[in-house]
């Protein structure tokens, strides 16, 4: 009797102890800020149009709202996914991806033995921005960029992160 030999996507999750997934994360806070800023822009409109213009502005404002939002928080995921595939994939051990929350940011916390990786940003499509942050130290970018240059981008927080991080916190 053979055994079977996993594939070499199960190896690699496998050795990082990641499952593979990185959990969603719609903010139900920054939905919420759509909802009361939505609310304001189109009261503003009951003098001019009333009520029924108010409550038009107000649907249009909030599902253009949660749309972005959604939009934003995919392409988000959709960068921390492939930064972390792109690691484990160079030989970084990955324990786990979660998510996380400060302030109005949309965060991933990716816990390494070496510490842990908080990646996230503005999830908001037209205005998105990507950040990642390592031991107090913290970058940011346009989302739209970060996604363009996943590899080199990938390539890079990997030579700082789990090549020149473990160096120095070795010494």
């Amino acid at each position: 009797m053979q055994l079977e030999q996993p594939t070499q996507v199960e190896q690699s999750t496998q050795e990082s102890g990641w499952s593979g997934t990185v959990p969603s994360a719609v903010d139900a806070r920054i939905l919420g800020l759509v909802v009361v800023v939505g609310g304001l822009a189109a009261s503003v409109n009951i003098p001019y149009g009333g009520v029924p213009t108010a409550l038009a502005a107000f649907a249009v404002l909030v599902g253009g709202g949660v749309g972005a939002h959604v939009l934003g928080e995919r392409r988000l995921r959709r960068i921390t996914d492939g930064l972390v595939e792109r690691w484990v994939d160079a030989g970084a051990h990955i324990e786990d991806v979660t998510r996380s929350s400060d302030g109005m940011r949309t965060e991933w916390t990716v816990h390494t033995p070496d510490g842990e990786i908080r990646i996230g940003g503005l999830a908001l499509v037209p205005i998105s921005r990507f950040s990642v942050e390592w031991q107090g130290v913290g970058d940011t970018m346009d989302a739209s960029e970060a996604e363009e240059n996943l590899d080199a981008l990938a390539k890079g927080l990997y030579a700082e992160f789990f090549d020149i991080g473990s160096a120095t916190q070795r010494a």
